[in-house]
């Protein structure tokens, strides 16, 4: 679909979620089109083309995140989130750079099994269904076994006779068992039969309870060596007692792995993922000390995990479990508050692998107003929906809503200023009795107001003490 979508069509999807932010929409729009446009041109032309990675600048709370997370949801794209200080230098305990590109691969690979299983689904699931008629009918496993060959060849050959009437006795049991499969067919069809208990076989890995947990770039060994033990002990079956419309599923999953080729489904991955991954990398300041940090203390390793960093943005390739994958084309969001340190006190090889900067603004108390109510999932709608499972019909007029956003951006002034992750805490606030005793007040139409607002909030938030800890 992004092959058809303009920059412009872009942010007009992304405001369906997002507030604000124009700018970091705007280059992210423009990363996303130009991914269409390199597919256009020559071969020669379109490996010389990368990616131009983006740095947001912003506090937290501002929508960093969640541009990226719906960037690739519109895209369709491999996308992984990490953060930068889940990762060490060479040497040091813990993960390796490398780990990023072997996770959005695994990514890849769900997508695409995910794909060939939607492809062959209707497929997979007649022939489940043709297994649950077998077993309904109690053919499955039962079918009469063929003559010894002592009857063909050897001294006990039957009478021709004795031959006619066994073919005539196999063709009767041959039509009364097609009969069978009919009846039973149409009452599986007409979904007479979804709540029957039958019993099937289901396969059990032999190594289930094994897991490999091992050093930094020994995950991909783990799993080499969890599949070679796979093949010396193969998995067994064991039998499980189910309804039909479970069996159904399982039975379904079990003939699309036999229809799905594994190699082609990781070599679609590995394209996927070098083609058209996106790796949001959060939390890039946390490695970037000031000069003076960056060579004391117990952070020595944050300059390291930059120059680890550079060679995957950059452009590398990285063995994976599927094969090996060129990061030429990988585009990369990074994000970071950067209010201790500054984006040039990142090294200077990944400043230039980094080229577009965008500033992401603190939000308002009209920006808080908007939030609440405008985007397709807001905080509101999400409220209203899930109060009305319980028969709550629940109103919010505007002076409420503008009363809401007041408050959440006076308590982001005097304290920590979280962006709009302040308004989960104060809607978790604001309705914590209503919630507890929506059970007993179901069917009831309640409308939320200023003075509602302001009776459950005011006290909490004039009490500076009490905000830091309860908002």
């Amino acid at each position: 679909m992004i092959d058809y979508l303009t920059p412009k069509e872009i942010v007009e999807r992304l405001d369906r979620y997002i507030i604000g932010q124009d700018k970091a929409k705007r280059t992210v729009a423009i990363a996303l089109r130009n991914r269409a446009r390199r597919r256009e041109l020559d071969d020669d032309l379109r490996d010389e083309v990368i990616p131009k990675n983006i740095l947001m600048i912003g506090p937290t709370g501002v929508g960093k995140t969640e541009i990226a997370r719906r960037l690739a949801n519109l895209a369709d794209a491999p996308f992984i989130k990490v953060e930068a200080t889940k990762f060490t230098e060479v040497g040091y305990v813990g993960r390796d750079v490398e780990a990023i590109i072997r996770d959005l691969v695994d990514t890849a690979y769900r997508m695409e099994q995910q794909r060939a299983f939607e492809d062959i689904e209707a497929e997979a699931e007649r022939r489940a269904n043709e297994r649950l008629v077998d077993i309904l009918a109690g053919i499955e496993g039962g079918r009469p076994a063929t003559p010894p060959l002592s009857h063909i060849f050897g001294a006990d050959q039957p009478a021709p006779e004795q031959m006619e009437a066994e073919r005539q006795r196999r063709e009767q049991m041959a039509r009364q068992e097609e009969r069978v499969r009919d009846f039973t067919r149409q009452r599986l069809d007409a979904g007479e039969l979804e709540d029957d208990e039958i019993e099937i076989e289901v396969e059990e890995s032999s190594l289930q309870s094994m897991q490999i947990f091992s050093a930094a770039g020994m995950e991909e060994m783990g799993m080499d060596m969890q599949n070679m033990l796979g093949n010396i002990f193969p998995s067994k079956k064991s039998s499980k007692r189910t309804t039909v419309a479970e069996a159904r599923r399982v039975l379904t999953y079990q003939e699309a792995d036999k229809l799905i080729d594994d190699q082609e489904v990781a070599r679609r991955a590995l394209e996927s993922a070098e083609e058209d991954g996106i790796v949001f990398l959060d939390e890039l300041d946390k490695v970037t000390g000031g000069k003076a940090e960056s060579r004391y203390g117990p952070d020595v390793s944050r300059e390291g995990v930059q120059r680890d960093i550079l060679p995957i943005i950059e452009g590398c390739t990285v063995t994976t479990k599927y094969g090996p994958v060129d990061t030429d084309h990988i585009l990369f969001i990074c994000a970071g508050a950067f209010h201790i340190s500054k984006p040039s006190d990142l090294i200077p090889e990944l400043q230039g692998r980094i080229p577009l900067r965008v500033e992401l603004h603190s939000l308002t108390q009209h920006d808080f107003e908007r939030i609440l109510v405008e985007p397709d999932n807001s905080l509101v709608k999400q409220y209203i929906a899930l109060l009305d499972t319980e028969g709550i019909a629940l109103e919010f007029t505007e002076e409420a809503v503008a009363e809401i956003a007041r408050l959440a951006q006076q308590v982001n002034e005097q304290t920590e200023n979280i962006g709009a992750r302040r308004l989960y805490t104060m809607l978790e606030r604001l309705l914590d009795e209503l919630s507890f005793t929506a059970p007993e007040v179901t069917g009831q139409h309640i409308v939320i107001d200023a003075d509602y607002v302001r009776k459950q909030l005011a006290d909490v938030v004039e009490d500076r003490d009490l905000s830091r800890y309860m908002l």
